[in-house]
C-alpha cells in the first residue's frame, strides 16, 4: 500500500497562487498515473490534472493555462502549481495515484479562494 500525504492547501485571495504537493511513500517501477482531484461541497470528486509516470499531463478545460502538474521522480513527490485562482477553485484537494486500476487517495487539503 502506497500512501499518500498531500500538503500546502489554504486560503488565498482571487488571482493569488498556491502550490500543493503530494509526497508518496515509496517510488513505483511500473507504469502509473498520479493526478488531482478536487471536491466542490455537495458535488462530486472531479478532475484537475494527471501526469503519467512517462511525463505526459493532462487537464480539466476549466484549470488549463492556470494549473501546472509536475512529478519529482527523486522526491516522489507531484506537484500542483495553481495560479490565477477563482472562486470556483475553493474545494478539497485530493492525490491520487492508479497502479494499473489500482488506486490510492490522499487524505485531502482544502483550498479557499476568497476575499
Amino acid at each position: 500500500q502506497v500512501q499518500l500525504v498531500e500538503s500546502g492547501g489554504g486560503l488565498v485571495q482571487p488571482g493569488g497562487s498556491l502550490r500543493l504537493s503530494c509526497a508518496r511513500s515509496r517510488s513505483i517501477s511500473t507504469f502509473n498515473v498520479m493526478g488531482w482531484y478536487r471536491r466542490v461541497a455537495g458535488k462530486g470528486r472531479e478532475l484537475v490534472a494527471t501526469i503519467t509516470s512517462g511525463g505526459s499531463t493532462n487537464y480539466a478545460d476549466s484549470v488549463k493555462g492556470r494549473f501546472t502538474i509536475s512529478m519529482d521522480n527523486a522526491k516522489n513527490t507531484v506537484y500542483l502549481q495553481m495560479n490565477s485562482l477563482k472562486p470556483e477553485d475553493t474545494a478539497v484537494y485530493y492525490c491520487n495515484l492508479n497502479v494499473f486500476g489500482i488506486l490510492s487517495w490522499g487524505q485531502g487539503t482544502q483550498v479557499t479562494v476568497s476575499s
